[in-house]
């Protein structure tokens, strides 16, 4: 029997506001409303827009061996990170293989670490698995917490509005407890779409009367601020180069084929060090690129890709799509490095027609954080 579809707080609210809702994750989750994708993509860019993202797992983890406990899992340096912080990493298995990637909050008393809705349990077995070592105790808190997202050049002046000034006041990767019309929310100003913002997370209970409350308030309104499904979340984070579980980060790729050991701390003994830095050196049999069509065509996940020379199969894309922003059908694939260099030439076979690609410079689109 197929495992029911997982809601999430706003579920309904979403419905009544003619979302387009589809299974991702095990969840039931919007992926456009009535104004379309390509809409909601411009909108973050050019003013704001919020997410529901309570799909996300969340774990909480305290105890006096929490730091080393983390500098072992992930694969950037926990320990060093400032109270009220966060930093990206990736937790990897002993042969490098990337089990996932996440964001790490170190609280007054504890931290607070955001995995991908797919692998919310296994990271979090994964956690316990290594836990019996150090004195922790890690706990998952997803079921009973609410997440959402406010992106755009406009977001910080709408969490301003709606938090007395407390939002500004939060530097880029900081996090603090503040209080959103008499709701206790932890926010953090990160996101995944290249644009200034915040991450909230508040009690389940409470998340529609939060959520109205920012989509109602003055400033919000003055800037069209809108709701934004999956599919706009996707083109918004793949144009800055964020990756996404199951494209190009998998269990079947280290951080050295996905051009992620800038977030990895060599010096650390974490899970899976070794084995990355041995491929470092080998060199990897693929690596990844982003490229951009030079002929009319849409790429899509599991393309393959060819040398344009030889025909010979050197690759496959992971994400492709219509990048709004540059305006340009691109996507990102995993080819042998000579193919991998901005420049590089190669033919995308899409619904058995070969197009002619180029590899560019990435990100397509340069962050524009504050």
């Amino acid at each position: 029997m197929e495992t029911p579809l997982k809601h999430t707080p706003l579920r309904a609210w979403h419905v009544e506001h003619g979302a387009k809702m589809v299974p991702f994750a095990g969840w039931e989750m919007p992926i456009q409303y009535a104004g379309g994708a390509l809409q909601e993509h411009r909108l973050v860019r050019t003013s704001a827009g919020i997410f529901d993202i309570s799909h996300m797992g969340q774990l909480e983890l305290r105890g006096s061996d929490a730091p080393a406990f983390l500098d072992y899992l992930v694969t950037s340096s926990m320990s060093t990170l400032e109270e009220g912080n966060s930093r990206y990493g990736v937790i990897c298995d002993t042969d490098g293989g990337v089990l996932d990637d996440l964001f790490v909050y170190r609280l007054p008393d504890k931290w607070w670490i955001v995995v991908n809705a797919a692998n919310t349990e296994s990271d979090y077995q994964w956690f316990r698995r290594h836990a019996a070592e150090y004195e922790v105790e890690i706990v998952n808190v997803s079921d009973g917490t609410a997440m959402f997202a406010v992106q755009g050049p406009a977001a910080i002046e709408i969490m301003d509005d709606v938090s007395g000034g407390r939002i500004s006041a939060i530097p880029r990767f900081g996090a603090a407890d503040c209080s959103i019309v008499g709701v206790h929310c932890l926010v953090g100003r990160t996101g995944y779409t290249g644009e200034d913002g915040v991450e909230l997370f508040l009690s389940t209970a409470e998340a529609r009367i939060v959520w109205e409350a920012i989509l109602d308030s003055e400033v919000a309104r003055r800037a069209d601020l809108s709701p934004i499904g999956l599919a706009a979340r996707d083109s918004l984070r793949f144009e800055p180069g964020f990756p996404l579980y199951g494209h190009e980060i998998s269990r079947e790729v280290t951080p050295v084929e996905a051009r992620l050991t800038w977030a990895c701390d060599f010096d650390s003994n974490f899970i899976g060090r070794d084995a990355i830095l041995a491929r470092k050196e080998a060199g990897p049999a693929q690596r990844l690129c982003t490229f951009t069509l030079t002929e009319r065509g849409v790429p899509r996940q599991d393309c393959e890709v060819f040398a344009d020379s030889d025909g010979r199969k050197i690759g496959t894309v992971v994400t492709g799509m219509f990048a709004p922003s540059a305006e340009v059908y691109a996507g990102n694939a995993f080819v042998e490095p000579a193919y991998s260099k901005v420049g590089a030439e190669f033919e995308v076979d899409i619904r058995g027609k070969r197009k002619a690609a180029v590899v560019v410079k990435r990100p397509l689109y340069k962050p524009a954080y504050k």
